[in-house]
């Protein structure tokens, strides 16, 4: 056993390359085909509205399985779940480069989406697992860096892949990638972890995918037929009810699919409330991003896609260092500034006109970028040391699912405020932007990131909280030492 120790030990910075790439990639496609609607509309026929499913049924199935496969993770073994991810995200992508239709395209994602849930609920556990405690910050911080990565990149690469090749590509690049990670996992991975003799909640997963679906489904398809649609109300109605019926039968059955137990640690909760905030903060700026260059500052997708790369660039420098400093100093001070710095940069934007200079913009953004690369990694780093060994896997997977709800959410909620307020200012219903009228865009934009950054802020300040508890604590602790 110390020998498979040593060399899990010895070969940790490979099995963290694998899953990198994983990572990367599952989170990439969340974002990358937003720059490739208006192609796949126009190639497949269907009109934007229909085509907007290709991006949420991918974020929805992943935050309605990925509780499910950090709980089959702990029971079956995490390496192995993560290993049956890669094969169907790749099997997945494969699919969705050689569709043609759209009924088959989303078929496809959905496929692709249920692989990305099984490694983005099992590769936190995985290098947590792998990683001693002095290393751990680093190593998750790299994970949280091309997770963000991954999110900032697919619209700049998405773009270069359609000018130079086709819309299919965005997915058939995955095919070798995947393909690698497999192979690299089979040889690296550790073959022996935790496991667990239960049983799966059947009950609770059915109830919890139900509520997910049916909540996001119904914000999706409401910016098209309203919110006041039956139909629309009905499905809200019903995730409520299956919301609720999961948390009943979660508290009443002895193997959960969610032990609400870990929520009673105020570190942990706070920590995946403050990750929550700043995902809905950046799936707001995805969306919004692309229409204030192109349609408002008149920008081709390639100068876009560049100047889309500044958070990346800065986010890729950034996280990996407060990472190392974090293992150093603790996380909670980073996770402040991280937050506050968010803050101010997201209410930055919301200052930007139609004739404002691009380089004020490049700031704004690396004052985001900058933020969120201070506060990625000493938060993971939190969240994943307050569990037991034991619970690893549903700790990782409750982190992935918050991350890709804020994704959504942020989305869902931002041009739902977007489409509301530019339909204010323009005296009628609008739901796309309006040809030659910038100002009732950025007249929306504005609210947009008011919003995002009052979301931050309140992050910022329950931190703050945090941090000053954590200092009362450790005085009276330090008192109380010196008493005795």
């Amino acid at each position: 056993m110390e020998n498979k120790n040593n060399q899990v030990n010895s070969s940790r910075w490979i099995i963290l390359f694998t899953i990198l790439m994983m990572t990367f990639m599952s989170t990439l496609d969340s974002s990358i085909v937003n720059v490739a609607l208006p192609a796949m509309s126009k190639h497949l026929n269907v009109s934007m509205a229909s085509i907007e499913w290709v991006v949420t049924s991918y974020l929805i199935i992943i935050s309605a399985s990925i509780l499910m496969f950090g709980r089959l993770g702990d029971i079956k073994g995490k390496t192995k779940v993560f290993k049956f991810g890669i094969i169907l995200f790749t099997f997945g992508s494969l699919l969705c480069g050689i569709s043609n239709s759209l009924v088959i395209l989303v078929a496809s994602r959905v496929i692709q989406a249920i692989g990305a849930a099984a490694s983005m609920a099992t590769s936190q556990g995985i290098v947590t697992h792998v990683f001693p405690s002095n290393e751990r910050g680093r190593a998750l911080g790299l994970t949280g860096t091309f997770v963000a990565l991954g999110s900032m990149v697919g619209p700049p690469l998405g773009g270069f892949i359609i000018t130079v090749l086709s819309w299919k590509y965005i997915f058939l690049i995955n095919v070798p990638i995947g393909i690698l990670s497999f192979t690299l996992g089979m040889k690296t991975l550790p073959k022996e972890m935790n496991k667990l003799n239960e049983k799966l909640d059947f009950k609770g997963t059915i109830l919890f995918a139900a509520s997910i679906v049916l909540i996001f489904g119904s914000l999706t398809q409401g910016q098209n037929t309203g919110y006041n649609n039956p139909a629309i109300i009905t499905g809200f109605v019903l995730a409520i009810v299956s919301m609720a019926a999961f948390l009943i039968v979660e508290k009443k059955i002895s193997m959960p699919l969610l032990d609400l137990e870990i929520f009673k640690n105020k570190l942990f909760s706070l920590s995946i409330f403050c990750g929550f905030v700043t995902f809905i903060a950046i799936g707001s700026s995805n969306i919004i991003q692309p229409f204030y260059l192109q349609d408002v500052k008149k920008l081709s997708p390639g100068t876009t896609g560049l100047i889309m790369m500044v958070y990346p660039i800065v986010l890729s420098v950034v996280a990996p260092v407060s990472g190392y400093i974090s293992d150093k100093i603790g996380s909670e001070f980073l996770t402040f500034i991280g937050l506050l710095i968010s803050s101010t940069g997201l209410l930055l934007m919301s200052t930007l006109t139609q004739s404002s200079y691009l380089w004020i913009l490049i700031i704004f953004v690396g004052a985001m970028a900058l933020g969120n690369g201070l506060f990625q990694s000493p938060n993971n780093s939190l969240i994943m040391s307050t569990v037991p060994k034991h619970k690893l896997g549903i700790a990782g997977s409750v982190n992935a699912l918050v991350r890709n709800l804020g994704m959504v959410l942020g989305v869902s909620l931002s041009t739902t405020l977007l489409y509301n307020r530019m339909s204010y200012k323009i005296g009628y219903r609008v739901v796309n932007y309006v040809e030659n009228r910038d100002d009732v865009f950025v007249y929306g934009m504005k609210y947009v990131y008011i919003a995002a950054a009052s979301i931050c802020f309140i992050g910022a300040i329950l931190t703050a909280y945090r941090l000053y508890g954590s200092k009362i604590k450790n005085k009276k602790m330090a008192i109380d030492t010196i008493n005795k």
